[in-house]
């Protein structure tokens, strides 16, 4: 058996997540199962990000170990035939033997994309969020700078579960990049956030209280109030989840949070 690196991407809307889950069907079910059927043996694959139901994906990592004398060409051939159009392997090659999709991860990049037009867009409902009234692009741009930084993200995290016993887990994060942009002068505008973890609802939070500034109902200073409160309560609604992309995953360098303790927090990431 040798250790191989897979990168994939799929549409999340017909699947409970990207993780296994009892009695549901997922991305990783799915993937495992299909791997397993042309390897023809069990196969256990482990992803890089653990993304919630309807969350979709262009650069999901997948590592697994594979039997060596496998044809990585012909296996991405017959899975992708197996799995279109829903999950798709976008390349596989053999990886170092250490290699982990999810622990030797640097950085982590998410992308929302927004649909801000009076009128929906029916070819692109099952990927981006429709927000009809008017968004101050200025102001989204201006709601990131209290993002950019090591912090505690409390406020925009979904509580995760505490073991009898255990004190909680660390929401201390680091956000490396974060920006909005317009996609060629269209409706479509696109958050992208550049961090080496995010706890569960992390992005969807933070997109939902930033279409608050963009609407001129709060501005980019209350961003930073709600951060720094700690306080999930104050951050409002979460964005829906069809307009999440994982768009890649790094391995270069050291992770940025080295430091801090999130082994314990075990919920998706998004």
């Amino acid at each position: 058996m040798q250790r191989a690196r897979l990168v994939v991407s799929y549409v999340g809307g017909d699947f409970h997540g990207f993780a296994a889950s009892s009695g549901h069907t997922s991305v990783l079910s799915e993937l495992t199962r299909t791997v397993s059927l042309v390897a023809r043996e069990p196969i256990e694959l482990v992803g890089a990000g653990r993304t919630d139901a309807g969350v979709h994906a262009w650069g999901q990592v997948v590592s697994g170990d594979l039997p060596d004398d496998l044809d990585l060409a012909d296996l991405m051939r017959r899975v992708n035939k197996m799995l279109a159009p829903a999950i798709a392997i976008r390349s596989v090659e053999w990886a170092e033997a250490d290699f982990d999709a999810r622990f030797s991860a640097t950085w982590r990049c998410y992308r929302y994309h927004i649909w801000n037009d009076p009128a929906p867009n029916p070819l692109l409902a099952t990927v981006s969020w429709h927000v009809p009234q008017p968004l101050d692009l200025v102001l989204l741009q201006a709601a990131v700078s209290p993002l950019i930084g090591e912090h505690d993200f409390t406020s925009f995290c979904r509580k995760p579960k505490v073991p009898d016993g255990q004190p909680p887990a660390s929401l201390v994060r680091i956000v490396r990049d974060v920006s909005w942009d317009r996609i060629d002068d269209s409706p479509m505008l696109r958050l992208q956030i550049k961090g080496s973890a995010f706890c569960h609802q992390m992005v969807r939070s933070l997109t939902a209280t930033m279409v608050e500034v963009g609407l001129h109902r709060i501005t980019p200073a209350d961003v930073h109030a709600i951060l720094h409160a700690r306080d999930r309560s104050l951050a409002g609604q979460v964005a829906p989840p069809q307009g999440l992309v994982l768009w890649e995953v790094g391995y270069d360098g050291d992770r940025w949070d080295a430091d801090i303790d999130i082994s314990r927090d075990d919920g998706p990431e998004e």
